[in-house]
């Protein structure tokens, strides 16, 4: 049974599944910044799927990264699995912008994050619901 792991549950809002994935949002209002998690029990590299998983995370991967470009504005997506922290697998797609508060540095650990509010989450998923497709299942 997939169980997200709790540093993501307390970091982030979640937002919806994919077929495969967990989308969820980074609660940090200083980037447009998203978490794909595999809805898989104890797995922690992409080698470690089968293959027709590894496609489909690639795919939503991809895809994800594209409707944030457009619909956040981006300079550059930053697309990466790193796992040193939380060991469960996860992919952060982040839209950066060149006036972003540490462009171009990496976005971890470079300054405190800033809480969306409620009325900031409500318009995020509302900007999604136009773009994400009938396959995605929002969470309420």
């Amino acid at each position: 049974m997939f169980v997200l792991d709790t540093r993501l549950e307390q970091d982030t809002v979640s937002i919806g599944d994919f077929r495969l994935c967990r989308l969820l949002l980074m609660n940090d209002s200083s980037y447009p910044w998203f978490i794909l998690v595999p809805r898989l029990e104890e797995v922690s590299e992409v080698f470690q799927l089968a293959t027709a998983d590894q496609k489909l995370l690639w795919e939503e991967v991809t895809a994800l990264a594209e409707i944030v470009k457009d619909t956040f504005g981006a300079d550059k997506m930053n697309v990466a699995t790193l796992g040193n922290v939380v060991a469960q697998l996860h992919v952060h797609v982040i839209a950066r912008r060149r006036d972003d508060a540490t462009w171009p540095a990496p976005v971890w650990g470079r300054q405190p994050a800033v809480s969306y509010s409620e009325e900031q989450v409500h318009a995020i998923r509302n900007k999604l619901k136009l773009v994400l497709t009938n396959s995605f299942k929002f969470t309420e």
